[in-house]
């Protein structure tokens, strides 16, 4: 009896093992997490994409994301909820097991009013990881798989002025400006300007700047700002340096400017090279002239051998000046009738 009992245990421990402890816990160490771009602008879309590497019946992943650079748009391949700092996205085959996915993806939108780079990153978690037919349960990913970002503004280039009035004379220092601008220029930590000089044979120039420290600095020489370098960028930057240039020979003069990025071994930012013409003495301008209006000839020209104006009219006067003659024609015809009267009653008295 006693043995009968241990089969019937046995059996039933069996069968429990069979069909009640059907699944197991497994590593998915197949996952690979991919982003689609490196840098990400104000309104532009960044897409995170998970590949399972098996398929699955059921997920659920967090995606954590900085919402200051960042907006959430939409995913593919579960349901989506979000938070407004994480959007976690689950799916459940609800189809027994015949419709699993092998992937998913979330997509993201840089914010507007951008003006700085911005590294930031998405930190991915997940839980509930099954087969298609639940027979496997994949274990929870708990340290968060990290995928880097930068989200930054469009930048417009550095422009470099090099400005000033006037001619530059030989051996006499010329009051000079240089300018840097950009509407939007890329944040650098560390930048210094510095100057390279073409001479005419035999010349040499300076382009000296004074510190806040009073002291003076030859740009061609050793270059403009702390040594470890000075921050640049943002929104209207605009930084102007006073400098005066001394130039020893008359001739055309190269010199090109530049600024460079001390944080990634010199590299070149921006450079603008520069004709610089130089003379032996002041341009002698001639004294201005006497503004004499012409001569008035009064006599006026004449055409075909008639005087005419300007406008080719007669020059002969268009009313005759009144003279005494013109009595002599309201005089006599009062004489006429006079006489006419006087020889009628002549000849009535006959």
């Amino acid at each position: 009896m006693k043995k009968i009992v241990s089969i019937i245990t046995a059996f039933i421990i069996l069968f429990m093992m069979t069909f009640t402890i059907k699944t197991y816990a497994a590593a998915l160490d197949t996952i690979d997490i991919t982003v689609d771009k490196q840098i990400v602008h104000p309104e532009e879309n960044v897409t995170v994409n998970i590949e399972f590497g098996t398929q699955l019946g059921a997920y659920t992943f967090d995606i954590a994301y900085d919402n200051n650079l960042l907006e959430y748009v939409s995913a593919e391949g579960g349901t989506a909820n979000d938070t407004g700092t994480k959007v976690r996205v689950y799916y459940y085959d609800q189809q027994g097991g015949i419709a699993p996915r092998s992937n998913m993806s979330i997509t993201f939108k840089g914010k507007q009013g951008i003006i700085t780079s911005n590294p930031t990153e998405f930190s991915i978690t997940a839980e509930g990881l099954a087969n298609p037919d639940a027979s496997v349960n994949y274990d929870d990913i708990t340290i968060p798989i990290i995928k880097n970002v930068t989200v930054e503004p469009i930048y417009e280039d550095y422009k470099i002025a090099l400005t000033y009035e006037g001619e530059i004379i030989k051996n006499e220092e010329k009051n000079m400006k240089i300018a840097i601008t950009s509407p939007l220029g890329k944040n650098y930590e560390h930048t210094r300007i510095l100057a390279e000089a073409t001479t005419p044979a035999g010349a040499t120039v300076k382009l000296l700047g004074t510190d806040t420290q009073g002291l003076e600095h030859d740009i061609i020489q050793s270059g403009w700002g702390d040594a470890a370098g000075d921050s640049i960028g943002g929104k209207d930057v605009k930084k102007e340096l006073n400098v005066r240039g001394l130039f020893t020979v008359a001739g055309d003069y190269s010199i090109k400017l530049k600024i460079i990025d001390r944080d990634n071994s010199d590299a070149e930012i921006a450079s603008q090279t520069f004709t610089v013409p130089v003379k032996e003495e002041h341009t002698q301008t001639p004294p201005p002239q006497e503004n004499t209006p012409p001569i008035q000839n009064n006599v006026p020209p004449t055409t075909s051998g008639t005087n005419t104006t300007n406008n080719g009219a007669s020059n002969k006067p268009q009313n005759l000046p009144k003279t005494g003659n013109t009595v002599y024609y309201i005089v006599m015809p009062i004489l006429a009738i006079l006489v006419f009267a006087y020889v009628l009653l002549k000849k009535k008295e006959k």
